[in-house]
């Protein structure tokens, strides 16, 4: 009740901020930044706010696939078809709740207004944790692959050039660095430069799979779309074929990032849901199309994943093309791309990491919470974003293994995030509770929509955790699991011993009417 009491009269009093001028205190982050009208957005999402008891401190603004050993080429297409409906199914759940609370929380919000009373405040905590976690682990599982990718290319390009880790590491630097200059100094761009990436995207694909359907031999449709291989070593080929959903998955991984810009998106209530599906509907249909091309001209797999540079997709472009040229320019499309995906992962996982210090979640909460008075964004959280990634990526010049786990842990923690909030949607569903206002929602499918994406996720989390092939030693073991379990007992600890005094549950703030 005090936090309430306290939010109240917060609501209700003035400030005089530098310019001499009084402004509402709902206008103001407790540093006093004042967000100008034009940045405000709509009423709606004015209202919005005042709902989720938080404070306009954020500007508001106007609006590839890998080839995995397990399951072959007929388990990249029909699993891919899964995966997508299972996505879909899952991101219908996440939209539906983006609506009942556009939040930059997302899913540690929703489980805080959404979970049994007496496990609101610790799951929230959690799920806080872990989806930090995974947007932390993602940016920097993007930025690595990028690194490797151009890597791969000096390969192709220049046989005699030894592919050491440390030069890795540095471009991870470099596309982190750049991608965060891109959400500073260059955020009132953002939306013209992410017009010009969505014309690349969509016109590259073509640019990509033509030349592909021309010149590239053509399995058949047995050995396209039928033919299952167990290339991991596992017991028998269904086993191979679960684990191979990964790599689909991966491709589909993280449509909810427009969640955690809910706060700078005008008419978010509105936007957000419509723009989380036609993302999954956009890229899915690209991916499914690239999915098919490569299962017709991929050749033959066994001998394109022992590519020197690393990356698949970048031998069968060479072996198609027979070209370097065209062969830079196609994977250079998929770079652009990926790097848009990094600048887009280092707005979401910093606009996690402050959102979760707003609430007290971590340690140093109010210093990683700061907005910056002038830019309107958190710089504080966004440096320490690329910090964290260039600091974690130095793992890389030690053992490749460790660094891989992270990618899989940022599989892993996001999926945790969207089961726990779904299954806690669900348990509201069944209490016959009445669910907040919304503006997209799904109806009566809702239910079952929410019961479908767990059933999808079940298989899907527990495979995310285990390795690609067998024999399995140090080096090709998925750490993932030692990760994954070592955040949840440091956040434990820290909430034995400050968390649970200091965290603010999400839905203590917040004020409905249903």
């Amino acid at each position: 009740m005090d936090s309430k009491d306290d939010h109240r009269s917060n609501v209700e009093t003035y400030a005089i901020n530098d310019d001499g001028h009084h402004h509402a205190m709902d206008e103001l982050d407790p540093t006093g930044v004042v967000v100008k009208p034009k940045w405000r957005g709509t009423s709606l999402d004015k209202m919005d706010m005042e709902v989720l008891g938080r404070n306009q401190v954020l500007r508001v603004r106007k609006q590839i696939l890998f080839i995995s050993i397990n399951g072959g080429k007929a388990d990249l297409f029909w699993g891919y078809i899964v995966v997508l409906f299972g996505a879909g199914l899952t991101y219908a759940s996440l939209a539906e709740m983006a609506s009942m609370a556009p939040t930059a929380g997302g899913q540690y919000h929703w489980v805080s207004e959404f979970a049994p009373r007496r496990y609101q405040k610790f799951l929230s905590y959690i799920v806080g944790w872990i989806c930090m976690t995974g947007w932390q682990a993602g940016l920097l599982s993007v930025g690595f692959i990028v690194g490797t990718i151009i890597q791969g290319l000096i390969v192709l390009n220049n046989p005699s050039y030894v592919f050491e880790r440390w030069h890795g590491t540095l471009l991870v630097w470099a596309i982190t660095a750049f991608c965060v200059i891109f959400n500073t100094v260059l955020a009132k761009r953002l939306p013209a430069v992410e017009g010009i990436v969505l014309t690349i995207h969509i016109m590259g694909l073509f640019a990509v799979i033509v030349p592909l359907w021309v010149l590239a031999p053509r399995a058949t449709a047995k050995e396209a779309l039928l033919t299952f291989v167990n290339g991991g070593g596992w017991p028998t080929t269904g086993l191979s074929a679960m684990i191979g959903l990964l790599t689909p998955m991966g491709s589909l991984l993280g449509f909810d990032c427009a969640v955690h810009m809910s706060e700078e998106v005008e008419d978010a209530s509105r936007t957000l849901p419509r723009a989380i599906m036609w993302s999954v509907y956009l890229n899915g249909a690209m991916g499914l199309i690239m999915a098919v091309t490569m299962c017709y001209c991929l050749g033959d797999l066994s001998q394109v994943v022992k590519t020197d540079t690393g990356y698949p997709f970048i031998q069968v472009f060479y072996n198609v093309t027979d070209s370097l040229a065209a062969t830079n320019i196609m994977t250079t499309i998929i770079i652009i791309t990926l790097t848009a995906c990094c600048i887009s992962e280092v707005a979401t996982s910093s606009r996690q990491l402050w959102s979760f210090a707003r609430d007290k979640g971590i340690p140093f909460s109010d210093w990683f919470a700061y907005v910056s008075p002038t830019m309107h964004i958190p710089l504080r959280a966004i440096l320490v974003s690329m910090s964290i990634t260039c600091f974690v990526s130095l793992i890389n010049i030690g053992s490749t293994a460790a660094l891989n786990a992270i990618v899989s842990l940022a599989v892993v923690s996001l999926i945790s995030s969207y089961y726990i909030t779904i299954a806690c949607l669900i348990w509201r569903r069944l209490r016959g509770e009445a669910l907040p206002q919304r503006r997209w929602s799904l109806g009566r499918y809702g239910m079952a929509v929410n019961v479908l994406s767990l059933l999808f996720l079940t298989p899907i989390w527990f495979f995310a955790f285990w390795p690609a092939a067998t024999p399995v030693d140090a080096t090709s073991m998925n750490w993932a699991v030692v990760m994954y379990c070592g955040v949840i007992a440091w956040s434990l600890v820290y909430y034995a011993f400050w968390g649970k005094y200091t965290y603010v549950g999400p839905v203590t703030v917040v004020k409905r009417d249903f």
